[in-house]
């Protein structure tokens, strides 16, 4: 067993790696660039939506109370009718890219804390670096990667963004394990 403790330059380092990967994923690569669609008339909806004065949160139109509810028919003609929405209503005013790089990095070196700790239980100092890379690297992937699943089975996300995310988590589950393995206590 290895403390977590001293793991804290790899959980540190694989954190920044993954960083720097999705960075050039995005900024770089931008195979992301198109992963959302332009609506037709965006400035309509825009002034359509406007009146309502939404505040920031999720939305689901149309929506039902009760299970009983989706039964009825007028709630069928709608879903029927359309548009049916699931929807993501951000504060106005420009994006803030500080905060979201910045929670994102606390993402990372969450998710290297997990890697680091299920390792750190499965193996001793001096693990063979092709073992500290199979447990932390699949555990970050897990971290990175599972739960968009759930996005796709339940709100119907798109399959080929689902797709590259999960390529994503299989780059940064990889980053980080090659981390841990390179600097595992006792090689």
């Amino acid at each position: 067993m290895v403390m977590l403790t001293s793991l804290w330059l790899p959980i540190l380092l694989s954190a920044v790696a993954v960083f720097i990967a999705s960075s050039i994923i995005h900024m770089v690569l931008k195979y992301h660039a198109n992963d959302f669609k332009k609506a037709p008339d965006e400035d309509g909806i825009m002034n359509a939506l406007r009146p309502f004065n939404l505040p920031p949160g999720e939305y689901c139109i149309p929506r039902t109370n009760s299970m009983k509810e989706m039964k009825d028919p007028a709630y069928i003609d709608k879903l029927n009718k359309g548009p049916v929405l699931l929807m993501t209503v951000l504060p106005n005013g420009p994006f803030n890219m500080g905060k979201s790089l910045g929670l994102w990095f606390v993402y990372c070196i969450v998710a290297s804390i997990f890697a680091g700790y299920i390792a750190g239980r499965a193996l001793g100092p001096g693990a063979p670096y092709l073992e500290v890379f199979r447990f932390a690297g699949t555990t970050a992937f897990v971290g990175y990667t599972l739960a968009i699943w759930q996005q796709a089975i339940w709100y119907k996300r798109t399959p080929s963004i689902v797709v590259k995310q999960t390529i994503d988590g299989l780059i940064y589950g990889s980053l980080t394990g090659g981390v841990f393995g390179a600097m595992w206590p006792g090689i």
